[in-house]
């Protein structure tokens, strides 16, 4: 009996298993966090608010311009499901990890069916619907009450939004080994957000520039996710050409390429940093 009870702990300690994951398991954890959003009415109405009552806002105060109100559209489209890839998914998701491990829930976890993976997705799930649910209702505001965005290749767009959850998925994960408690986790979090968030492209129409920074910044994790967007519905590239549908695949193969090498590092450190029991 020692023996056996020492080799099950040993296999749930030590370096984890090639993630495996049941779509099963991981709704049952899903249900239990979905629940949890359902009856925060606050929270649920605040998430799902938010995108038409910015637009409308935006629209209001004559934000548009005069300008190019197609690219407008497409850079407040962009604008809204950036925040919610970086706040709802990641800032969210480093929270509620480092909470779910000082509660001892990921511990318990352990203990069950479930592999590391399949704790870590079905955690994720809830914020992957509001971020979903806000991209979704954001097209639908832009659409109605500014000009619409072509949508020159709305594959982009899909792309940019689920890479950009998973990789900030993977991200948080290995944000939550850095952070000790969750008040800590409010500050762990912000070195990307600071950091990468002037580099994101997020207030202007990309330009041409040769300049050091710019270059930086298209190496940076969240940039990815704006210049994929763009590209998906307005057509833009980094020089602030339009492009059309065959076009804007060429375009993307850089951004995907950064957004896929941030995803591998992410999942790297996630398995190097996490930590699926409190510090004692």
């Amino acid at each position: 009996m020692t023996t056996t009870t020492t080799a099950t702990t040993r296999r749930r300690t030590g370096p984890a298993a090639p993630p495996t994951v049941s779509p099963r398991r991981v709704w049952a954890l899903a249900r239990a966090e979905l629940l949890l959003l359902v009856r925060n009415r606050t929270a649920l109405f605040n998430a799902l608010a938010l995108p038409p009552l910015s637009v409308a806002l935006f629209a209001a105060v004559g934000g548009i311009g005069d300008g190019m109100p197609e690219a407008m559209g497409a850079m407040l489209l962009n604008l809204l499901v950036f925040m919610a890839l970086a706040f709802v998914v990641y800032y969210n998701l480093t929270v509620a990890y480092v909470a779910r491990r000082e509660e001892l829930v990921l511990k318990r976890y352990l203990v069950g069916e479930c592999s590391r993976a399949e704790i870590l997705a079905g955690a994720a799930v809830p914020a992957f619907a509001v971020a979903l649910a806000q991209t979704v209702l954001g097209v639908v505001a832009v659409s109605v009450f500014l000009e619409p965005p072509a949508f020159v290749n709305p594959l982009l767009m899909v792309v940019a939004v689920v890479g950009g959850a998973v990789m900030l998925t993977t991200l948080a994960a290995a944000t939550s080994g850095l952070s000790r408690t969750v008040e800590s986790a409010q500050l762990t979090t912000l070195p990307l957000l600071i950091v990468a968030i002037p580099f994101a492209g997020l207030f202007g129409v990309p330009v041409a520039s040769s300049g050091v920074l710019d270059t930086v910044g298209t190496f940076t994790p969240l940039r990815p996710i704006t210049d994929l967007m763009l590209l998906g519905a307005a057509g833009i590239d980094g020089d602030g050409t339009v492009l059309t549908f065959a076009e804007t695949f060429a375009a993307a193969r850089l951004p995907w390429a950064v957004l896929v090498a941030w995803t591998v590092l992410a999942a790297l450190a996630a398995r190097r940093w996490m930590r699926w029991e409190p510090r004692r």
